[in-house]
C-alpha cells in the first residue's frame, strides 16, 4: 500500500491562475507536437542537446498510439508500484506533472477502478493512495507496451547504444527520479521538459523562451527573409513558425514587412530590441548547455547527440552526420 498525502483543495481544479499555466503547457506540447516537419536541421542549432531532444521527443509523440494523458496515466501508476510518497504533490513534481494535471490523473485512474483513494485515518487530511488488482495488471500491461514502443522508435539504434542512451537522458533528470520514470520515450520527454523549465528559468522576466533563440539567430544572419523561408529553415511547420513570429513580432522583437521582391509576401527581420533579446536569449541558451554537458559528465554530451541524430536520421538526413560532426 502506498501513502500519498493530498493538500488542501488537492481534490479540486486550483486556482485559476495554475489551471491556465496547465492548459498553456499542454497547449504548448500539443503544438510542438505537430510542429515538426521533415527536411534538413539547421546547422546552428544541431549542436545543443535541448534542441535535439525537443526534435526526438516531438518525433517519439508523433508516433504514439494514445494521446498524452496515457502516457501519464501510466508514469504514475508505475511510480506507485515502487514505494510510500509523502505527498501527492511531491510525486507530480518529481515526474513532471502540474500538479493540476496531476489531480486529473488520479481521478481518472480511480474512476478506472486502478486506484483506491480512501482517508488516512491518523490524518484526515491525508489519503491513502493504493494500487489495486486491476492497477497492477494496468501496470503490467503498460509495461510490456513500452517496451514494444522502444524497440520502434529505437530501431536505428543497437541494443548497446539504446542502454547508453537511457543511462544518459536519466542523468538529465532531477535528482530522485532516475528510478521512476520506465522506457526510453518517458525519459526523452521528461529530459526535455526538464531542460526546456531550466532554459526558461533563466529567462524569467525577460518575454523570452527558449524556443525563441532558432528564429532570432537565423532571422540575424538570414534577414529580411520570407516567413515561408524561415519555416523551411528551422524545419518546422508553416502554423508553428507563424505562431513563433506571432510572439516575437507582438514583443517588438520582429518586424514584419513587405518582400521587396514579392510584395505578396511578408519579410522579416529583427528589430534593434530583437538583436539585444537575441544576446538575452543567447546566454541562456550558452548556460543551459554548460549545465547540460555537467549533468551528463565527461564525454555523455557528444554521445548523447550523436544518438539522438542516428533517431533523426530518417525524417532529416544528415542529422546524424551533422551532430557527429562536432564530437
Amino acid at each position: 500500500m502506498t501513502i500519498v498525502r493530498v493538500e488542501p483543495g488537492g481534490g479540486t481544479r486550483g486556482p485559476d491562475a495554475e489551471t491556465a499555466t496547465a492548459t498553456a503547457t499542454a497547449t504548448e506540447t500539443a503544438t510542438e507536437e505537430t510542429a515538426e516537419a521533415p527536411g534538413a536541421l539547421p546547422e546552428a542549432l544541431t549542436g545543443f542537446v535541448g534542441y535535439l531532444l525537443r526534435r526526438v521527443s516531438a518525433q517519439f509523440a508523433a508516433c504514439s498510439d494514445g494521446p498524452e494523458g496515457g502516457s501519464r496515466d501510466f508514469l504514475v501508476l508505475d511510480a506507485l508500484t515502487g514505494g510510500d510518497w509523502a505527498s501527492q504533490l511531491d510525486l507530480a513534481e518529481r515526474l513532471g506533472i502540474n500538479r493540476t494535471l496531476m489531480v486529473g490523473v488520479v481521478d481518472r485512474l480511480e474512476g478506472r477502478g486502478q486506484v483506491l483513494r480512501t482517508r488516512n485515518p491518523d490524518n484526515r487530511r491525508q489519503y491513502v493512495l493504493s494500487l489495486t488488482d486491476e492497477g497492477r495488471s494496468a501496470v503490467e500491461a503498460g509495461r510490456r507496451a513500452v517496451a514494444e514502443r522502444d524497440a520502434r522508435l529505437t530501431a536505428a539504434l543497437t541494443p548497446e547504444q539504446a542502454s547508453r542512451l537511457d543511462t544518459l537522458l536519466a542523468r538529465l533528470l532531477p535528482p530522485g527520479t532516475q528510478d521512476l520514470v520506465r522506457g526510453t520515450g518517458h525519459l526523452v520527454a521528461q529530459a526535455h521538459h526538464r531542460l526546456r523549465r531550466l532554459g526558461d528559468e533563466k529567462l524569467a522576466g525577460t518575454g523570452l523562451r527558449v524556443r525563441h533563440y532558432g528564429p532570432l539567430s537565423l532571422l540575424a544572419t538570414s534577414g529580411p527573409c520570407p516567413q515561408q523561408r524561415l519555416a523551411q529553415e528551422l524545419a518546422v511547420s508553416g502554423p508553428a513558425a507563424s505562431q513563433l513570429v506571432d510572439e516575437l513580432v507582438a514583443g517588438g522583437m520582429v518586424h514584419r514587412g513587405r518582400d521587396p521582391h514579392d510584395r505578396r509576401r511578408h519579410a522579416l527581420e529583427l528589430t534593434e530590441l530583437g538583436h539585444t533579446q537575441l544576446k538575452r536569449v543567447a546566454e541562456a541558451v550558452g548556460l543551459l548547455a554548460a549545465e547540460t554537458a555537467e549533468l551528463l559528465g565527461p564525454g555523455g554530451e557528444d554521445d548523447l547527440r550523436a544518438l539522438l541524430g542516428r533517431l533523426l536520421e530518417p525524417a532529416h538526413p544528415g542529422a546524424a552526420e551533422a551532430t557527429a560532426r562536432r564530437d
